[in-house]
């Protein structure tokens, strides 16, 4: 039986994977790891054999027990982490020395060729340490629209970004969680490549804000500023540096690369269709909407 740590376990990510992880005909030990064991214990009603374990990324006396006897490491990286060689090698040094030699990392989609950006940083560092790795390259995740970019959204019916005309790859993060848990469980077969996982739709942000306004009846739009206006409007808007500088170069960078490649591993994995930006938005049209007015 293999022994599975997923980090990241409550954010959007780590819930899907253990999510399908956690169907009843696989044979596997999930193990979450999370900062607060007692608070994270009521966030997976469907996952009754899920195991807890405390883990958290930036105390590395947290590392050793939460690696002791685990086969597999899920990766991800906390999006207001973006010193890696503070974080992420003192983690994976301490996850090699308690013998786990198989590491799944979920980057993102052109990371081989976007040297500036942590998730390059944190591929070459795995590699360099030695693990048998899966590189789980997903494209622009559409819940996006529903964590990071919905305040603005819900506020003022806008989208404010760096990304011009640019195209993104659109895919729903559940998607990429069951692409993920597929990987996990066949590790073996699919060990030392990397494996984009993305939607089958490019399109850039006045492309889905017009969708967002057919589905919901409202009048959405999108802005177009400059990379340096960006980040200083994020730092305005109370985002940590690290995480604003990460924001800025991942919404600006598609506006001077190619175009995403369309790939087909998700249907590959699993025998299904992606979710299409519609089904995405009809599904998630509630949370989009601003708040009732109180009367």
């Amino acid at each position: 039986m293999k022994r599975i740590l997923v980090t990241g376990a409550t954010g959007n990510i780590g819930k899907e994977v253990i999510h399908f992880l956690c169907k009843p005909d696989k044979e596997s030990e999930i193990i979450a790891g999370v900062r607060n064991v007692e608070r994270a214990k009521n966030k997976f009603p469907d996952c009754p054999n899920l195991k807890f374990r405390q883990f958290d990324f930036e105390d590395s006396t947290s590392f050793n027990a939460a690696f002791t006897d685990v086969d597999i490491l899920f990766l991800l990286r906390p999006p207001h982490i973006s010193e890696i060689e503070k974080y992420f090698r003192p983690l994976l040094e301490a996850a090699k020395a308690m013998g786990i030699n198989d590491v799944v990392f979920l980057s993102v989609q052109g990371a081989e060729k976007s040297k500036v950006i942590p998730h390059h940083k944190i591929e070459t560092l795995i590699k360099s340490l030695g693990f048998n790795y899966i590189f789980v390259r997903p494209g622009y995740f559409m819940q996006n629209l529903t964590t990071t970019l919905l305040p603005e959204i819900v506020s003022s019916q806008t989208i404010t970004l760096p990304s011009g005309k640019a195209k993104f790859n659109w895919v729903d993060v559940q998607n990429i969680g069951e692409a993920t848990s597929a990987l996990i469980l066949d590790f073996s077969n699919f060990k030392n490549k990397a494996y984009e996982i993305t939607g089958t739709e490019n399109k850039n942000f006045a492309d889905v804000t017009n969708l967002m306004s057919q589905v919901t009846g409202l009048n959405f739009r999108f802005k177009s500023i400059n990379p340096i206006s960006f980040y200083f409007k994020k730092k305005k808007e109370g985002v940590p540096s690290d995480f604003a500088i990460v924001m800025t170069i991942l919404h600006f960078l598609p506006r001077v690369q190619a175009e995403p490649q369309i790939s087909d591993n998700y249907e590959k994995l699993t025998g299904k269709k992606p979710t299409t930006i519609r089904e995405f938005l009809e599904r998630e049209k509630q949370t989009l909407m601003p708040p009732p007015i109180a009367k």
